[in-house]
């Protein structure tokens, strides 16, 4: 999950991973599974999204770059996650939620494969109130529109 931009005619994708960064968008598409991917914008982008506004987003997003990948998931700006970048990056500079937030407990935490994860990054002192924004809630949120 990122941020499209384009920069010198050709797009890239603002994101976090190892560390926060501009990835081509080619390199981007054959990471994932079958270079299989979905682009959303905004609903009333053409409105919302002008000059000024996508420089305060880029600007918003700036303070992120070459952060660290949050394995944690914590809500803290020290490092970041996918789907916190792009959250934090469109409230901070639009005050636009893409998405609920949630607290961690209220995932479904029971299955095998989840618990072992758990206990592997926090041991048994699980964050259960750490508030978390997931990509399905953003993917999923009433404020985007599916174009590609």
């Amino acid at each position: 999950m990122g941020i499209i931009y384009e920069k010198n005619e050709e797009l890239y994708v603002y994101e976090a991973v190892q560390p926060v960064k501009l990835t081509k968008f080619e390199n981007w598409i054959k990471r994932g599974k079958d270079s299989h991917f979905v682009v959303k914008r905004l609903k009333e982008s053409n409105r919302v999204l002008n000059t000024e506004n996508l420089i305060r987003l880029k600007k918003a997003g700036e303070k992120y770059k070459d952060k660290d990948y949050d394995l944690y998931f914590g809500w803290s700006d020290d490092k970041i996650y996918c789907s916190e970048l792009v959250w934090k990056m469109y409230k901070e500079a639009l005050n636009i939620e893409l998405g609920s937030l949630q607290k961690l407990k209220e995932f479904n935490l029971n299955n095998k494969f989840v618990k072992k994860k758990m206990e592997e990054r926090y041991g048994n002192k699980i964050p259960l109130n750490e508030k978390v924004i997931s990509p399905s809630a953003i993917f999923e949120s009433n404020k985007l529109e599916t174009v590609i």
